[in-house]
């Protein structure tokens, strides 16, 4: 195999875990489409560029991304920061933990967090007696995971959890076009708080780079631009807005959470992701806006932004 042509060195302590991270993480890389094999040899294309922190969850793809995970860090799994997810809040956590560990086939993780905790009444349910939040120390405390947090797509949310003490690391949006608090203030109180951060949604699920509803789903009709029946645009018609790759990391990793979490699932687009934070330079004030302003024009038509508030 040749040598990967990039490599992102460990960067800096995730928040008070003691585990220094990659810059950028390996996001959810599953389809039950593309063979197991494809899929883990993949995976390690990342970790062998130096990625070092890997996410996934039951729910995607039905445990196929736990599996895929767990065989791609079962040969460096002492210098990987594997992150999963319980997908139901309510509902006894160790059955949960159990399930995911053993479609993992590992012993422990290094973080449990609950997943898309977006309300204020499913955080207070999480910390009251007895709740997940507990049952999930309980977890810890037996060996199964180091850490523990919530992802979130909700900033009040968010400030709660950083504020508990309870929260190790979260997760949340950040990119172009996202809610101005996430930045402002999430990623600011995590740092004083010495709470992790682990971010996503990058390229919007795929909508600031291409014309899909969602994680590739395609539009069922083009708000904008003309096509010829072979498919070429018509001249003179206005095209669907995009950003590019670089655009939309050079706007995360100028935002600075300690990881940012990208979707990496094919060879192509790990060189493009891999390219623009190699070539990384932070936007200035006014270059954030500019890109914000063209982030929210390439959104329309694409549905709802479920990671806004």
């Amino acid at each position: 195999m040749p040598r990967m042509p990039f490599h992102f060195p460990p960067r800096r302590e995730l928040g008070r875990t003691g585990f220094v991270a990659s810059v950028i993480g390996i996001g959810d890389l599953a389809d039950r489409s593309v063979p197991m094999e494809q899929c883990v040899s993949t995976v390690k294309r990342a970790i062998d560029a130096g990625l070092n922190v890997i996410d996934t969850a039951p729910v995607y793809e039905n445990g196929y991304s736990e599996e895929i995970v767990g065989r791609a860090v079962r040969t460096c799994r002492n210098r990987m920061f594997v992150i999963d997810k319980i997908d139901h809040p309510d509902e006894p956590v160790p059955p949960q933990v159990e399930g995911s560990l053993k479609r993992l086939a590992l012993e422990a993780v290094d973080l449990f967090v609950f997943h898309g905790v977006s309300t204020e009444e499913t955080w207070k349910r999480l910390v009251a007696a007895g709740g997940g939040m507990e049952q999930l120390g309980g977890c810890v405390s037996a060996g199964k995971a180091r850490f523990r947090g919530i992802s979130s797509h909700h900033p009040e949310v968010l400030r709660a959890a950083i504020e508990s003490g309870l929260c190790d690391v979260v997760m949340f949006a950040v990119g172009p076009y996202g809610d101005p608090r996430y930045v402002d203030e999430i990623l600011p109180l995590a740092r004083k708080k010495r709470v992790g951060t682990v971010c996503f949604k990058t390229f919007g699920a795929g909508k600031l780079l291409g014309d899909t509803t969602g994680y590739g789903r395609p539009l069922a009709e083009r708000p904008r631009g003309k096509f010829s029946s072979g498919g070429a645009p018509v001249p003179d018609e206005p095209m669907l807005p995009h950003l590019s790759v670089a655009e939309c990391v050079n706007y995360t990793l100028t935002c600075d959470p300690d990881v940012a979490l990208l979707g990496l699932s094919f060879p192509n687009e790990q060189d493009a992701a891999f390219a623009a934070a190699a070539r990384f330079k932070a936007y200035s004030a006014e270059e954030l806006a500019e890109v914000r302003r063209r982030a929210e024009t390439a959104m329309q038509g694409k549905g709802d932004a479920w990671w806004n508030p």
